[in-house]
């Protein structure tokens, strides 16, 4: 009774039930568009755009759109989106995740809302993890939306502007996260309108949208430049670091990764450097580079959280196993972790623009997504996103056999075990995928198989760009693939000829994750369509996530029984334990998220005020109002600060307010301290008002309208930019630092919204001053031209071909640092314009 009754009221049963209903109606539909002619079903598009043009909504649409969609499928890829495809496809156009398992056709899914939502003629955008899966499904289902008369663009990272103009004008656009967020930061950069690629962001679809909107949450995406600093600190902290010993100098906490100097090693640093208390306030910065060093050598492991490849640290990912190319940890621990490897250190970076993927997918008016595991985070998609998550059936009930984990004393059992099971089912011809977390796992099982003369593919991030290619023939009879984690997601595994017979593709897991999800992943490569499949996991008691959450009593019980290491646990319960220390994980990296994102939020609200400025100032005809209301801010400001309120007339610094409006508005002698004596703050700041428009007046008069209002928006452009890109540097410091406060019974995060938002405040007053300052005060040249504050380059978080090098920051400057400024002050160009460069 209780299971019916909870059965009624499960929100998912209630709306799948909805789902199925609309589905049948579509299906209604299928025998009325078999009838119609190519041409007539191209025509449907059209007369779907003139109804939505007429008011109809999308909504009132969708029974006969994606009917047509489904046909147009069946002609020209030869597939029928089945009614459980349907009933996703409705999920995403209402702005959820649909869940459908591996093999349940996710791709294909998608044509149906995206089709919908392009007859708006404001673009959709389709998300994929790599440019591979982007490009296969911009051709693939392109056919289809073509033959409907829709086009398709695709964009990538190697496209020029032109190029990437054309993608995003089309109906339907394909690319991966990284390129969409990198050209919303870079259209926001742009100097001219037109250099925008972009359109307003209206509908995506993602797919794998839980590596993106949960693994991915809290990569930033970074536009950078260079700062130069000294190496020397990082290699001295290296060599420092190098002599010390294991809780004697320092203690490491496993569970936290927390490492730390003990009082020992405070006392070896001091005597190593020379310094009496390491504490000191002048010692901050090397106290910093000895923690990072620690760090680097203790914490973070080769082949696990990096790898050396070509004279390179380069990042591991920890969800999906791939290199990282292009991007680097922050804070100097990258460069701590170059020293302990003894390659090339690089110099820090500048940020001149970031944004992470929670931030910049939360901007499009609609979102949606795709997996085939996202139920186990539907709290954060429903709270940060406003997502929900459905359940869609599979079309076919799943008949793989999951079985409960197999759980060995040490590692060495257990990766005997793998082998030897490996070896048994290779034997029989059973094709085995073996899924391990990380690159150093893969390569230990590798040579364990050699030893045993057993061919294998290894699939992780040292060799992904074999990877369609690996995992199409890992379904073959007698295939034995082993990958990282979820290497080669997005590409399904079909099996081979005889293959069915033998109880299809074997799923061996090496550890758990910590997320239940990047499991679930792996499972679900086998038994795709209703195929019979096997799956089982592998654990040992010094497995990382087993040490982490106390296995002391399954240790002491292993013993008790004179277990030795060739017998394993088998158990509902043992299993029931990881999963609920995977919970606990998961708790955590929600909460780490959600904070992520309240910090960020900070940033976001003052990106938007600055890219809705620039907006405005490109779009402007006429810059003239918002450039005097500045300057009236400004001058209020300057006579506020010398007229205080508490004090007397007579103490009130007159000659201040001159010295400054000389020094920034007016030509010297055009304001004396006379002309503002007997006068009260509001009517000084009127006078000198009046005299900076009659001033501004003359400037008008030297040059026709077209200059004048092409000078504003150079002055304004540069302005700005210079302001923001110093402001989020100072900002990503403050982040840096801001966790301390809570030692002083502090909120960090309350202080850092009210210390951003008076760091903001102050650099708007900043942007005011630098706009007032050069508009009165620059000679106005004849051949303006806006330039760009400084030259960036886009750091991949997960540059797919690793070719994307660092550049350092370049200021356009084309002459002397002591010839005359071109801009006619005659002033020398360093004390000119050439502070501003």
């Amino acid at each position: 009774m209780m299971a019916f009754i909870t059965k009624l009221f499960d929100s998912n049963t209630r709306e799948l039930r909805r789902l199925d209903k609309m589905a049948a109606e579509i299906k209604k539909l299928g025998s009325k568009m078999e009838q119609k002619s190519d041409e007539e079903l191209r025509e449907q598009t059209e007369r779907f755009k003139s109804r939505y043009a007429g008011g109809e909504s999308l909504d009132s649409l969708l029974v006969e759109a994606f009917a047509v969609v489904r046909e147009g499928a069946r002609r020209v890829l030869g597939l029928y989106p089945y009614p459980v495809q349907l009933m996703g496809g409705i999920a995403l156009h209402e702005g959820n995740i649909a869940e459908m398992k591996t093999g349940e056709g996710k791709t294909l899914t998608a044509t149906l809302p995206v089709y919908l939502n392009a007859l708006t003629g404001k673009g959709v955008h389709v998300v994929t993890v790599n440019e591979y899966l982007a490009s296969r499904d911009a051709q693939e289902m392109g056919q289809l939306y073509e033959f409907l008369g829709l086009t398709v663009g695709l964009n990538l990272n190697s496209m020029t502007k032109d190029e990437k103009k054309e993608a995003y004008a089309a109906d339907i656009t394909y690319g991966t996260n990284n390129e969409f967020g990198f050209d919303y930061l870079r259209d926001n950069m742009v100097l001219y309108q037109e250099d925008r690629v972009q359109r307003p962001l209206h509908f995506a679809v993602i797919d794998e949208v839980d590596s993106i909107l949960i693994d991915e949450a809290r990569t930033p995406l970074i536009i950078s430049g260079q700062a130069q600093k000294s190496t020397q600190l990082y290699l001295q902290a290296n060599a420092f670091v190098n002599t010390l010993k294991k809780e004697e100098d320092y203690t490491y906490d496993e569970k936290t990764k927390g490492v730390q100097l003990t009082e020992e090693g405070i006392n070896k640093a001091e005597r190593a450097f020379h310094i009496d208390n390491l504490f000191d306030i002048s010692h901050v910065t090397l106290n910093h580079h000895i923690n990072q060093a620690l760090k680097a050598h203790v914490s973070m492991h080769k082949d696990i959280d990096y790898v050396v490849e070509e004279g390179q640290i380069v990042i591991v990912d920890q969800f999906t196993g791939r290199l990282m190319k292009g991007r680097r940890f922050s804070d100097g621990l990258h460069q701590a972790i170059e020293a302990k490897e003894g390659v090339e250190i690089q110099n820090e970076s500048m940020t001149m623009a970031t944004i992470t993927f929670q931030n910049y997918f939360r901007m499009y008016e609609k979102l949606a997504g795709m997996t085939g595991t996202a139920k186990t985070e539907e709290e954060e998609f429903r709270n940060i996103y406003n997502m929900r998550v459905i359940a869609i059936p599979t079309n076919k009930p799943i008949i793989r056999d999951d079985r409960p984990d197999l759980i060995y004393a040490s590692m060495k059992g257990k990766f005997q075990a793998v082998v030897d099971d490996i070896a048994e089912r290779h034997k029989k011809g059973q094709p085995v995928l073996v899924g391990t977390v990380a690159i150093e796992t893969s390569e230990l099982i590798s040579s364990l198989l050699k030893k045993r003369k057993i061919p294998h593919n290894v699939l992780n991030a040292k060799n992904h760009e074999r990877e369609a290619e690996i995992i199409a023939e890992a379904g073959n009879k007698g295939a034995v693939t082993i990958a990282t984690n979820m290497a080669g997601r997005g590409t399904d595994i079909k099996l081979g000829e005889g293959v069915l017979e033998l109880g299809g593709l074997a799923v061996i897991g090496t550890e758990r994750h910590e997320s239940r999800r990047i499991d679930n992943q792996l499972r679900g490569r086998s038994g795709r369509q209703g195929d019979p499949g096997v799956t089982q996991f592998y654990l040992s008691l010094e497995d990382e996530l087993m040490r982490r959450f106390g296995t002391d009593n399954l240790k002491s019980m292993m013993e008790k029984f004179g277990m030795d290491d060739t017998e394993p646990i088998q158990s509902r319960l043992v299993s029931k334990s990881v999963e609920s220390a995977q919970k606990r994980v998961e708790g955590n990296n929600f909460d780490a998220r959600k904070q992520l994102l309240q910090y960020d939020d900070v940033l976001r609200q003052q990106r938007e005020i600055i890219y809705k400025q620039r907006d405005e100032v490109m779009e402007a005809e006429n810059l003239r109002d918002i450039v005097e209301k500045m300057i009236q801010t400004v001058i209020q400001r300057a006579v506020g600060a010398h007229t205080p309120r508490h004090e007397e007339e007579e103490e009130w610094n007159l000659q201040g307010i001159v010295d400054y409006v000389n020094a920034n508005l007016l030509p010297e002698g055009d304001i004396t301290a006379d002309d503002l004596k007997r006068r009260d703050p509001e009517e000084m700041a009127e006078l000198i008002f009046e005299k900076v428009k009659a001033r501004y007046d003359e400037k008008e008069e030297l040059l026709t309208p077209d200059q004048m209002r092409e000078f504003e928006k150079v002055i304004l452009l540069r302005a700005v930019d210079t302001k923001w890109i110093d402001h989020i540097d100072a900002m990503e410091q403050l982040r840096q630092g801001i966790h301390l406060r809570a030692y002083g019974q502090i909120d960090p995060l309350r202080e850092y919204q009210n210390e951003g938002f008076n760091m903001f405040e102050n650099m708007v007053a900043s942007i005011e001053e630098d706009v007032a300052k050069y508009i009165m005060k620059a000679e106005i040249r004849n051949n303006l031209q806006r330039e760009e504050v400084a030259k960036g380059q886009a750091v991949n978080p997960k540059e797919e071909g690793g070719k994307a090098k660092r550049k350092p920051v370049r200021r356009k400057e084309t002459v002397g640092r002591n010839d005359p400024c071109p801009c006619g002050s005659g002033k020398k160009y360093k004390h000119c314009h050439g502070r501003l460069g």
